[in-house]
């Protein structure tokens, strides 16, 4: 999937990672969440997973968003 496919839920473009604005949440046209964040280490996940860490703030806007 590439990432113009994408929603981007977040973020304004004039973030710590320039016009990417990572961290990030972002929507599929399914309509499921896709988190952009750094990696994170707290445990070790099944084969085929991964654990990415986002600021509270991020994931407060990514709910606003939604209108959740």
């Amino acid at each position: 999937m590439a990432r113009e496919e994408l929603t981007r839920l977040t973020g304004n473009g004039n973030g710590t990672c320039g016009e990417d604005d990572c961290p990030n949440v972002y929507r599929t046209a399914s309509g499921s969440i896709v988190v952009r964040g750094d990696v994170s280490d707290a445990f070790t996940p099944p084969q085929g997973e991964g654990l990415v860490e986002i600021p509270e703030s991020v994931l407060r806007e990514a709910v606003r968003a939604l209108g959740w």
